[in-house]
């Protein structure tokens, strides 16, 4: 039977994997933010992180360094500041 831990652990490991960038810098970064921040996140927060992870390497990193914001709601501006704390 399926229960929410069940299912918040499984997505726990899902974003773990897409977490594993080309980029050290990247893999490091996000999966720090997975282990510090997972079971805090908003399930607008978690879907924000999730939309950042389809950006390109470069343009994720730029977006981490304060070169490229593209924040197009308050969840995600939400996610980049957690992730900017790192």
């Amino acid at each position: 039977m399926l229960t929410a831990e069940i299912i918040k652990d499984a997505e726990q490991r899902r974003l773990a994997w897409r977490c594993r960038r080309g980029m050290l810098e990247l893999d490091i970064v996000l999966q720090r933010f997975v282990a510090d921040y997972f079971y805090g996140l908003t399930l607008d927060e978690l879907h924000a992180f999730d939309t950042l992870l389809e950006m390109p390497d470069k343009e994720l990193w730029n977006t981490l360094q304060f070169k490229n914001l593209h924040v197009k709601d308050a969840a995600q501006q939400s996610v980049i500041d957690k992730l900017h704390a790192l």
